[in-house]
Order: C-alpha cells, then sequence, then structure tokens
C-alpha cells in the first residue's frame, strides 16, 4: 500500500479522536474546579485565571496559525459581546453545578445543549424542528431525568441550584454557538472569534477578581500550584477548543457533536467515581446513557429529507 495513502488513513483516524479528546479534557474540568474552590478561590477569581491564561494560549495559536485573523471588521464586535457573556454565563453556572450536582450529572446536564440550539435555530435562524428532533429532545429529558436520581430520593436531597447551574450552563451554551454560527457565516474565523471574546472577559473579570486569593493560593506551593493553574486553563479551556476546531477541518461537524456530547459525561462520570467516589445508581447509568443516544439520534446528519413539524 502507498505510504501517502496509509499516512492519510492514520492521520483521519487521529482527526476523528480529537472531538473525543475534547469531550475527555471537557469532562475532567470538575476536578480543576473542586480543587481550586476548595482552596479559597471565589468564583469571578477562578474565571479570570481559566481565560486570562487561555487568552495567551489562543494569542499564540493566531500567531501561528495566520497573522491575518487579528484583523476583524467592527461589525463582528456586538457577536465577541454576546459571545463574551454567554461564556462567562455557561462557565459560571457549570462551576456551580460541578460543585452541587455529581460531576456526571452536570456534563449530562450541559450536554443537552443542542436541544436549546435548536430551539433558538428555529426563532433566530429559521430552521425547521423535525420530528426526530422533537423525539430526541424528549428522550434527552427522560434520560435527565433519570440520570438526575429524582425518582429514587427525596426532593431534598438534590441540589436544585446545582440542576439549574447545568440547564444555565446549556442554555448560554446554545446562544453561544448560535452567535458564533451567525458571525462565522458572516466570514469571522473561530479563533478571532473565541481570542477577542476572552480580551473582553478578561477586562470584565478584572475589577471582580481577587489577586490575594491568587497570591495565597500560589505562595503554599509556588511550582506545583503555578502549574496546576497553568493546566487548569489549558486543559479544561483552550486545548478542547482547538482540538475541536482542528477537527471540523476534517470531520463533519455532526460526528464531532456526536464524539464531544457522548465522551464528555462519560468522562465526568469516571472522574466523578474515580476522585469522589461519586456511585451512580443503575438508573442513574440507564439515564446517562439514553441521554448520549439521544445526542446520537440528534447530531447524526440526516440521509434523506425528514418529516417537519
Amino acid at each position: 500500500m502507498d505510504v501517502r495513502k496509509i499516512k492519510g488513513i492514520i492521520m483521519k483516524k487521529i482527526y476523528f479522536l480529537l472531538p473525543a479528546l475534547a469531550g475527555m479534557m471537557f469532562g475532567s474540568s470538575g476536578i480543576f474546579v473542586r480543587t481550586l474552590t476548595e482552596n479559597g478561590i471565589d468564583p469571578t477569581t477562578l474565571l479570570f485565571l481559566r481565560f486570562s491564561i487561555a487568552a495567551l494560549v489562543m494569542f499564540v495559536c493566531v500567531l501561528l496559525t495566520d497573522k491575518s485573523l487579528f484583523k476583524i471588521k467592527k461589525e463582528y464586535l456586538p457577536y465577541f459581546i454576546i459571545a463574551a457573556i454567554s461564556i462567562v454565563g455557561l462557565n459560571l453556572c457549570y462551576n456551580e453545578a460541578m460543585n452541587s450536582i455529581h460531576l456526571s450529572l452536570a456534563a449530562v446536564l450541559l450536554g443537552t445543549s443542542p436541544i436549546f440550539v435548536i430551539i433558538g435555530a428555529y426563532f433566530t435562524l429559521g430552521e425547521k424542528i423535525t420530528v426526530k428532533k422533537v423525539g430526541s429532545m424528549l428522550l434527552a429529558i427522560v434520560g435527565c431525568i433519570l440520570a438526575s436520581g429524582f425518582l429514587e430520593s427525596s426532593i431534598g436531597s438534590i441540589s436544585l441550584i446545582g440542576v439549574l447551574g447545568g440547564v444555565g450552563a446549556a442554555i448560554f451554551c446554545a446562544v453561544y454557538t448560535l452567535d458564533s454560527t451567525k458571525v462565522i457565516n458572516k466570514g469571522c474565523h473561530t479563533y478571532s472569534i473565541l481570542f477577542y471574546s476572552l480580551i473582553l472577559i478578561v477586562m470584565i473579570l478584572l475589577p471582580f477578581t481577587d489577586f490575594g486569593q491568587i497570591n495565597h493560593y500560589v505562595s503554599i506551593n509556588p511550582v506545583s500550584n503555578v502549574l496546576f493553574l497553568i493546566l487548569h486553563s489549558f486543559i479544561s479551556f483552550a486545548l478542547p477548543y482547538i482540538c475541536l476546531t482542528t477537527a471540523l477541518n476534517y470531520v463533519e461537524s455532526g460526528v464531532a457533536s456526536i464524539l464531544l456530547s457522548g465522551c464528555e459525561p462519560i468522562a465526568a462520570l469516571i472522574f466523578g467515581i474515580v476522585c469522589y467516589f461519586e456511585i451512580p445508581t443503575f438508573l442513574m447509568l440507564c439515564g446517562l446513557v439514553i441521554v448520549i443516544v439521544a445526542l446520537v439520534i440528534l447530531c447524526k446528519p440526516p440521509k434523506k429529507e425528514e418529516v417537519r413539524v
């Protein structure tokens, strides 16, 4: 077999792994969030650390990829502002969810964002809602109810704030997706959107950041804690977006969404079991599987014209 052909097959498989890897990295973010929260870092300071470091990473990426991506049109600014607000809202809600409920449930709730994307796209982009989409949404809702443990626990034992945080994260994620879709259709590159959104986020969070908390955390163990902060930003935000963006150049968006949506809750489940002994019940596992199946059906590209509702 031709060496180039073999190399092409190998590279294609690697590109298919990138969305799955991104999902696993997103699924690990609970470890970083819980560790920093337990060490006295408040939510806004935590986000400032995550996004300021990520902004530097994205700056280097744009610098090495295409310097022309730094040039943007003034008409993009409103979209960047919406993207920045969406990212902050997503992360604040998701961090609250990860601190209040099982990591796997938080990831499952965030993973339902395609449902809100479909609803939002109907009103903002004019995209039709099909029978398959409705069926998938209902299936995902059933899965979330099972994954929450609601049927096996008393209402008081379930953190309402945590569940609302997960749902809020999914809504903000959908807003970011719709906003990004609009500005991408206008010719703006994904890296440009992410970089300038991060710059705006850092500017917004700067007045609310407690640098005393950062100094205290770093002073406890300078080398390992600084490394932990870098890994927190790199693994839970910057690198997953880079992997996903790179994969989208070679893999269909529907396939990438399936791999991302499926791997994130599974990774969160594994990290929750290994690191925090969050042992799910049988019904919770069934709910997790149902949600993943629903998202796979939802994200799978249609083979023929589907019935619209």
